[in-house]
């Protein structure tokens, strides 16, 4: 129990119904605090007669001193319709609410303790109990509240990171076949080069038959301009002795 919970005290066995045998032995061995035995006794009244409300209450009461929650609240969830019809039905509400906070399912505290002040509203231990399991209730979907904003935020974020990777390897892509078409285009250049000024192995460029002729006209062309001069400074030397000779 939390220390902030009033302690139970109405964890107690039955005294309205007829006690016999087991049953009997059972709420003494209860009372003494000895609740191996009692849980023992309990389940050989219940052998007996398996309808008996007593028994299958007084075991539940006996399982929650045994901290056995998951069983005890199965036994109160088995006489749940019986209970409710009793003079005991607070206890039994005041009951399964401990064992929901027990097992911290405040949503079943709140309910319980509801119901057991619905049936006596000046029970201040109730009232307590029925509060604190409230604020614990509030406290649970508070957070859950958050889990979930912070799941979507990571959501998003995940989105986000995922688009941002998208566009990354789309521009990676547009990149690389950039750099793939310029080295196509630079491959064709220097090919268009090998072949029309020489390739970087030596080989003699190949020329056309125009292109031969018109070498060989210049090269004709560039003859008979040296011919000329050369016959120009002949005669410019004959000339000269002329003068000389005729003087």
């Amino acid at each position: 129990m939390k220390k902030c919970l009033v302690i139970l005290l109405s964890f107690c066995c039955l005294s309205a119904f007829a006690q016999k045998g087991d049953l009997r032995r059972g709420n003494r061995q209860f009372r003494k605090g000895d609740f191996a035995q009692a849980d023992l006794s309990y389940r050989k009244a219940l052998v007996q007669d398996s309808t008996s409300v007593a028994a299958v209450y007084n075991l539940a009461n006996t399982l929650y001193r045994e901290k056995d929650m998951e069983n005890a609240r199965k036994m109160l969830d088995g006489v749940k319709e019986s209970a409710q019809q009793e003079a005991f039905a607070p206890d039994y509400y005041f009951n399964l609410g401990d064992v929901a906070i027990a097992q911290e399912d405040w949503q079943a505290a709140v309910d319980a303790f509801k119901e057991c002040l619905v049936r006596t509203p000046g029970d201040l231990a109730a009232k307590e109990n029925y509060i604190y399991a409230r604020n614990k209730l509030m406290e649970q979907q508070n957070q859950d509240q958050n889990q979930d904003q912070n799941q979507d935020q990571n959501q998003d974020q995940d989105q986000d990171q995922d688009q941002n990777q998208d566009q990354n390897q789309d521009q990676n892509q547009d990149q690389n076949q950039n750099q793939d078409q310029n080295q196509d285009q630079n491959q064709n250049r220097d090919q268009d080069q090998k072949q029309d000024g020489g390739g970087q192995d030596g080989q003699q460029p190949q020329i056309s038959p125009q292109q031969a002729q018109q070498m060989l006209q210049a090269i004709q062309q560039k003859e008979k301009q040296t011919q000329e001069k050369v016959d120009q400074k002949k005669a410019a030397a004959l000339k000269s002795r002329q003068k000389e000779k005729n003087w």
